[in-house]
């Protein structure tokens, strides 16, 4: 079995795909650029990707496809995707990024908010979008308390964020399969939450394979509430892998209805593969290529 980590989440994938499983070798076939309508600006997740690539072969790979940006990636590698003619569409925070220990609770507030302030600043340098967030486990909070605590501290940021251009985006995620007790996984909650801070520079990171697993609904929540969400993630339902035939959702309509909305932001690839990953990338961008 090979095992991967996604920050805290763990995907297992059984030794007899591993033959198919193994990537292309970069180089043994003509660069193809992918995006042809450039509807949404598409970008992808660097975690379920380390384990095949360099990260410097892994942006040129991805520019080739025609993508403009890699998601997630720390302070550090930052340079690397700009050196590939790549932006970090969502960048972590020097410190206080861990998903349980989010902006629920106080106690969680100066090491969320330091990790910001010293960020922000470095992100606008970059040219760095986005800056992310957690709300964290419930750990018994009732939503009310949770809802409070997150608006004072994410109201303690604003300010820098506005500043500098850099919105802090808090991640919607399940608490059904992947991040048991994790408190914002409803839309609902982490609306709440958004609207009440009312900053263009505070919003919401959908990620719809997570909300697929929590309420569905998913376009409609889009059509409605897409004003206070700044950044998206793609995953297969079930498995968190390849946005194919194996899986629930219809991607190509999902991304219609993103991009009729006028949305200027990224939708970022965000999905474990389990055959070639390239190939799967390629798919992926081309199915989303609306």
């Amino acid at each position: 079995m090979i095992t991967m980590r996604r920050r805290d989440a763990i995907f297992t994938i059984g030794a007899a795909s591993v033959g198919a499983f193994l990537p292309q070798q970069l180089g043994a076939s003509p660069a193809q650029r992918v995006i042809k309508n450039g509807r949404l600006k598409q970008s992808v997740s660097w975690w379920p990707y380390q384990r095949h690539f360099k990260l410097p072969e892994f942006c040129k790979a991805i520019s080739d496809m025609g993508l403009t940006a890699i998601d997630l990636l720390e302070e550090k590698d930052w340079d690397t995707a700009r050196s590939n003619g790549l932006v970090c569409s969502m960048g972590y925070p020097s410190e206080g990024a861990k998903i349980p220990d989010g902006l629920n609770n106080k106690a969680n507030h100066d090491v969320i908010v330091r990790g910001l302030e010293k960020t922000i600043p470095a992100a606008e340098k970059m040219r760095v979008p986005n800056l992310i967030a957690f709300f964290g486990n419930r750990r018994g909070m009732s939503d009310a308390e949770a809802i409070e605590n997150c608006v004072i501290g994410l109201n303690r940021i604003r300010k820098v964020a506005e500043d500098h251009g850099v919105t802090v985006c808090v991640e919607l995620l399940n608490s059904k399969v992947d991040h048991k007790d994790y408190q914002g996984d409803r839309s609902a909650f982490g609306l709440q939450v958004i609207k009440t801070v009312g900053s263009p520079r505070v919003k919401l990171l959908d990620d719809i394979y997570h909300m697929q697993i929590m309420e569905g609904d998913i376009i409609r929540t889009i059509r409605e509430n897409h004003e206070f969400i700044a950044h998206y993630h793609t995953g297969g339902v079930p498995g968190r892998h390849e946005l194919d035939a194996s899986q629930e959702l219809n991607w190509a309509t999902v991304c219609r209805a993103i991009a009729d909305t006028g949305f200027k932001g990224y939708v970022a690839h965000e999905f474990v593969p389990t055959r070639d990953p390239l190939t799967s990338l390629r798919e992926a961008i081309a199915l989303c290529d609306v």
